[in-house]
């Protein structure tokens, strides 16, 4: 039978609830089982595609194009496994599947209800994930908090599956905080216990308590959660604060979690091999070099917005022994202001992320220059990447106004223009290039160097391209486009050999970094910002 653990959380929103999902797979995994992981999200959006990163976060792309929440990322991070774009569930699609089915007349002339209709497609969405992942362990987060009106469907759902799946194959894990009064130093649990009395009202209750707070929970306190929750004392355990995300897995093995997990739904217990991840722990924490990077976006105000590149730059940082500082610069500061490249002075490196539409864009355009004229290892993702062939065009190649259709759609070089095949596209959710696509990389250059390999697969998120009507124009001048679609239509990486590192590409390289493995192109930017810090003439990749 497939075992089900379901994650909730209360008090508040953010509360962690993806690093202790992702913790609590992995601590299964390394004990040799398969899982996966589904993120619940209760907003009514089909996905989070249309969603400026401001209101929910990145958007993560999975490989096989889903738009989705940016829990997904943690999860593969945390396994190096893939997930489909069906293990993100929504409150949009099941009521879009239900009122669909409505309008056929499948439910033959009843009354459509929450329950059991709504409650009935989310349970067949949860058991339909187990059936094509054929995982003995499916983990589901749900979004939000409890209490909330939008998340009862889904709490009425999990509620149904221990009636029908059976008790020794459902497990709940509630996560809740635990604050600590600045004035008194005290550990308050009274919140906690208010969102597991919610939880229990809707018939829910935890297997487990998981309390977060900001250092390790006194005994005291543990047996008073133990008690409120009615749950045995050793069914507690403590998120407590820890200089990375990637050492809560270790810390909750420590208190017993994982053991816990498997005696309850009865799985084979095994012994844990911790060895590689503990090797990568270790290396982040020990470390030899330090590098300041700028990052220069437009969603600059939330960290969130760029998840998994903070979480690649991590990768790369702990591959090359170097601990790497992002400052968040918003770039509408650099155009506004005449002096504004100033704060990129002393900076090892200048990174320009992902991005949409006008606002920001001329002061990406200025840290492109400035990295470039200055010979500051540069890195562009996706916008970064279009932006970058227009800062070359406008400043090296004579092309004064050169610019992007999407900034604008009258600019007289449009060295960046929509593909054709979105020319006639009106649906903007779910429309763009998505996903996973192959790029062929050229021999002999800076790509190649760093992927090893003539073919990769790496994952897309656009619209706009390189016009090819301006490819001969930007090569004659320097820019060497070394990567490319295998039919030579698109153009997906771009590097400058004349500078000590200018690289950008097309695709979302982030996507697929994991702890163990850096994503190429983040370890080459780290790398060539360490090397030149340390006055080499060249990066040694």
């Amino acid at each position: 039978m497939v075992k089900y653990i379901f994650v909730t959380g209360g008090v508040l929103s953010s509360v962690g609830k993806g690093i202790i999902t992702s913790s609590i797979g992995k601590m299964l995994q390394v004990r040799g089982f398969d899982v996966t992981v589904i993120k619940v999200d209760p907003y009514v959006n089909v996905d989070a595609g249309t969603m400026n990163p401001y209101i929910h976060g990145e958007v993560f792309v999975t490989e096989d194009g889903g738009e989705t929440d940016l829990d997904l990322g943690g999860y593969e991070r945390f396994l190096d496994i893939n997930l489909p774009k069906e293990n993100n569930v929504t409150t949009g699609q099941i009521y879009q599947t239900v009122i669909d089915r409505e309008r056929r007349g499948d439910f033959l002339g009843r009354c459509v209800q929450i329950i059991p209709h709504v409650t009935n497609e989310i349970k067949r969405r949860i058991t339909s994930v187990a059936d094509q992942s054929k995982a003995q362990v499916v983990l589901t987060e749900l979004g939000g908090t409890v209490g909330d009106i939008e998340g009862l469907p889904f709490l009425e759902a999990i509620r149904q599956m221990r009636l029908e799946e059976g008790f020794d194959n459902i497990f709940y894990v509630h996560l809740a905080l635990i604050p600590i009064l600045d004035v008194t130093g005290e550990m308050k649990t009274k919140p906690l216990q208010h969102s597991v009395n919610e939880l229990r009202r809707i018939g829910i209750q935890p297997d487990i308590i998981v309390a977060r707070c900001r250092k390790m929970i006194e005994k005291d306190i543990r047996n008073k959660v133990a008690l409120f929750g009615t749950i045995p004392e050793e069914a507690v355990f403590c998120s407590y604060n820890v200089p990375s995300i990637y050492k809560v897995p270790l810390i909750l093995d420590e208190q017993g979690m994982g053991d816990y997990i498997c005696r309850r739904l009865r799985l084979t217990q095994k012994k844990p091999h911790w060895s590689e991840w503990k090797k990568f722990v270790d290396s982040s924490e020990n470390l030899k070099h330090e590098v300041e990077i700028a990052l220069i976006g437009k969603y600059a105000g939330l960290v969130d917005s760029y998840a998994s590149m903070n979480e690649a730059f991590r990768h790369a940082g702990a591959a090359c022994q170097t601990n790497v500082i992002i400052n968040y610069i918003e770039a509408e500061n650099l155009e506004n202001n005449p002096d504004g490249v100033k704060v990129l002075e002393g900076t090892d490196g200048i990174f320009i992320p992902y991005g949409f539409g006008p606002r920001g864009t001329e002061g990406k355009i200025r840290g492109i220059q400035f990295a470039r004229e200055n010979n500051i290892p540069f890195l562009g993702v996706c916008y970064g990447f279009q932006l970058a062939v227009v800062e070359f065009a406008r400043h090296v190649c004579g092309l004064d106004a050169a610019n992007s259709t999407e900034i604008n759609p009258v600019t007289p070089y449009p060295v960046i223009d929509l593909m054709p095949e979105q020319r006639h596209v009106n649906n903007k959710g779910g429309t763009m290039r998505l996903g996973a696509h192959e790029v062929r990389v050229h021999k002999n250059t800076t790509a190649y160097t760093l992927y090893g390999v003539e073919r990769i697969f790496e994952r897309h998120r656009h619209r706009w391209e390189v016009n090819l009507e301006y490819w001969d124009i930007l090569g004659k001048n320097g820019m060497v486009f070394s990567g490319n679609s295998p039919d030579g239509r698109r153009k997906e990486i771009l590097e400058l050999p004349e500078r000590f590192f200018f690289f950008a590409s097309q695709f979302h390289g982030e996507f697929k970094s994991r702890p163990t493995k850096p994503e190429p192109e983040y370890y080459g930017f780290i790398k060539a910002c360490i090397d030149k810090k340390l006055g080499k003439t060249k990066p040694e990749f």
